[in-house]
């Protein structure tokens, strides 16, 4: 940039570049894309200014900007040229675009530069109050002309392109995965020379990597993906790493649950069966490589530009992902084989059938010895940390995380709900699928129910109902379904405080009926299709829950408050609760049900997040650091808070805003001899197994 230092002498054109206010004097000739480089405004480009690229398109103002005090004159900007003519023909130019590198500066000028034309754009998200994503990938773009070899000034092709890197996009430094390098000959030859190089790089000050290379110009494909890797299913999503979109998404059940249902229990066979570790990170590795096939073939992408990854999961899954042998996870001190984030390359984690070996993959470093990088990817999502009231995070699953906190501290735990929530261990429980109930109503005088079942937007009393359903029918009843089937009963008057299902006679219902030593009811009958819910069915519903309320009330007890300000439930099970369900089972803190929120898959959008401003990754370094863990299997009071949870809401505490919004029964059946096994007790779900002597 020059500056005068005669007042007299005419000065330089002034450069103002919007939406960023960057302001600069210029001596005419200097393209707009110089300029805009020296200033840090964010413009983008490919082809390193030669006009071939679509990346730095840019709409100077015309007239008066009593704003910047500036006139712009209609010859503020060279003359269109003939390379942007060519490019206007072949490809199209909106009206009054520029290229940047083309438009030189002859005049004052406002300039102001596209969305589409910045680097770091914003990507906005449906759920814009908690934060946007920067669009800053690890992975980014430069075409570059090498020298041709000679004779008479040896060197080698990769050290040419290499010098071509620092020459014309001052990248010094890059090194060539050695993946690429038996086909770095002959794509610069079939480029003739002119080649496109994907460079990788972690953060500003490292050095970068070239992990992929195209002949010519190739100014767009590349992918990326966010896998939040969990314990019953997997979920990807298929990201454009240069616009932020997601092209697709994908899921598949977790194929390790053969070996079982909850992370204990893989533990358990790990510690048990020689080779069973091995067994179970062939088994998710097979499963994540056919889900990246399934999800690139929705999308349509072409396999090698999938160049980044970024991978989040709870710590049993992480080890196992790792090849490391989860023994040590099931015992305490529940110590980790590593906590910190980790960048590998597709053929580390035996993943190069699906993806090329030179891409990168990223995972997020884990809280804790049971709060894994899932965990940090829902505090990346939900930013507990900045929030100026008290939040809980709830991340409801097989394991539950859960994270309390504010500005001024936020402290993370783990509790092991086991599969009750997803319909494992129901008697007529199932998986979310076509004709799987999912929404419950019962008529408080009648008792009568009515249900929705996944697929049809009917509810089962409504005309048409049978023929809406005859498809699929009524298969079972998924986690939602079984949440709201309890709580209705409950407000209903079909169970009482202690989870015992009344009799007929007691709940003036016929639905009710005796299943041996307890009670059970009818919720759905249609020729052979019986679908009912036992005594034993809710004890889980009740174990898993006050596991739940338990963790939320152990960090409550240490955060020394017994209140939060609002609730947000994460996960893609937590998407489909209903707030005041959840809370007369007592599955959460007392709370105004309109500051219970859904998050949805709070993990896979902060894997996302990750995926899409490598900034992001630094950021969640530095807060999971910060982060208190609490370790619930050796709290003292886990087993209190417990007990006391197991009632329907709760023994203790006493849930007067929910009372205020929605009274209960006040109820005790009288079970006798035929209550069977009653509410309470040591968690029997998902208990961490003891220490015991490992086999070989």
């Amino acid at each position: 940039m020059n500056r005068q230092n005669d007042d007299t002498a005419p000065r330089d054109p002034l450069v103002i570049f919007t939406p960023s206010g960057r302001r600069g004097r210029f001596p005419k000739g200097t393209p707009v894309l110089t300029a805009a480089r020296r200033l840090g405004v964010d413009l983008d480009s490919v082809c390193g200014g030669r006009g071939i690229c679509s990346r730095c398109q840019v709409q100077p103002g015309r007239g008066e900007f009593p704003k910047f005090g500036v006139t712009v004159h209609e010859d503020a900007l060279s003359p269109v040229n003939a390379v942007e003519e060519r490019y206007d023909r072949i490809r199209g130019l909106a009206p009054g675009r520029r290229l940047g590198c083309q438009a030189l500066i002859t005049g004052d000028v406002v300039i102001d530069v596209p969305a589409e034309s910045q680097v770091h754009r914003q990507v906005v998200r449906k759920r814009a109050e908690v934060r946007e994503i920067t669009l800053d990938p690890a992975v980014r773009l430069a075409y570059v002309e090498v020298s041709e070899p000679d004779m008479h000034e040896p060197s080698g092709d990769l050290e040419r392109l290499q010098a071509a890197l620092a020459g014309q996009w001052g990248i010094e430094g890059a090194r060539l995965h050695f993946a690429l390098l038996p086909a770095l000959q002959r794509i610069l030859r079939k480029g003739e020379w002119k080649v496109t190089a994907a460079l990788w790089q972690s953060d500003a000050g490292s050095s970068p990597e070239i992990i992929a290379l195209w002949p010519g110009l190739h100014e767009s494909g590349l992918h990326g993906l966010a896998i939040d890797l969990g314990s019953t299913t997997i979920a990807a999503h298929l990201v454009d790493l240069q616009s932020g979109a997601v092209v697709a998404s994908a899921g598949v059940m977790n194929p390790q649950i053969r070996f079982g249902e909850d992370l204990m229990s893989r533990v358990s066979y790990a510690m048990m069966n020689p080779g069973g570790a091995e067994e179970m990170t062939e088994a998710v590795r097979q499963g994540l490589a056919g889900l990246i096939g399934d999800v690139a073939r929705e999308g349509g992408v072409a396999a090698d530009t999938l160049l980044d990854c970024v991978i989040v999961c709870n710590p049993v899954m992480h080890h196992l992902l790792l090849g490391v042998d989860p023994y040590e996870l099931g015992q305490a001190p529940f110590a980790l084989a590593t906590s910190g984030a980790l960048d590998l390359c597709a053929a580390d984690l035996g993943l190069s059938s699906a993806l090329p070996a030179s891409a990168h993959i990223h995972i997020l470093p884990c809280i804790a010895g049971h709060v894994g990088a899932d965990a940090a990817a829902v505090t990346l999502s939900e930013a507990p940390e900045k929030s100026e009231d008290l939040v809980l995070i709830v991340d409801v699953g097989t394991n539950a995380e859960l994270q309390l906190g504010n500005r001024e501290r936020v402290l993370a735990c783990s509790s092991p709900t086991g599969p009750a929530f997803e319909g494992a261990q129901i008697s007529a429980g199932q998986r979310a699928a076509p004709g799987a109930i999912e929404r419950v109503r019962i008529d408080p005088a009648t008792r009568e129910p009515r249900f929705r079942v996944i697929g049809c937007e009917l509810w089962s009393d409504d005309p048409g109902f049978a023929r809406a359903v005859a498809a699929t029918g009524v298969t079972g009843i998924c986690g939602s379904g079984i949440i709201e089937l309890v709580a209705e009963m409950r407000m209903s008057g079909l169970v009482d405080a202690s989870g015992l299902i009344g009799t007929a006679e007691q709940t003036g219902s016929p639905r009710c009926f005796s299943d041996g030593r307890t009670q059970s009811y009818l919720l759905w009958e249609n020729g052979d299709t019986r679908i009912t819910i036992t005594n034993r069915d809710i004890r889980e519903i009740q174990m898993a829950k006050a596991a739940l309320y338990a963790g939320a009330r152990l960090l409550m007890d240490r955060f020394g408050t017994d209140h939060v300000d609002r609730i947000v439930l994460a996960g893609a099970f937590g998407a489909h609760i209903s707030p005041l369900h959840a809370m007369v089972l007592g599955m959460i803190p007392d709370c105004p049900l309109d500051k219970v929120t859904s998050a949805g898959n709070a993990a896979g959008t902060g894997a996302r997040i990750a995926l899409l401003d490598r900034g992001a990754r630094a950021e969640i370094r530095e807060t999971v650091k910060r982060i208190e863990k609490i370790e619930t299997a050796i709290e003292p009071r886990f087993q209190e808070h417990f007990v006391n949870a197991s009632a329907l809401p709760n023994a203790v505490d006493p849930f007067p805003l929910l009372r205020a919004r929605q009274p209960l029964p006040d109820l005790r059946f009288n079970a006798g001899g035929a209550g069977g096994d009653r509410a309470g007790g040591a968690i029997g779900v998902n208990e961490r197994p003891r220490r015991r002597r490992r086999r070989r």
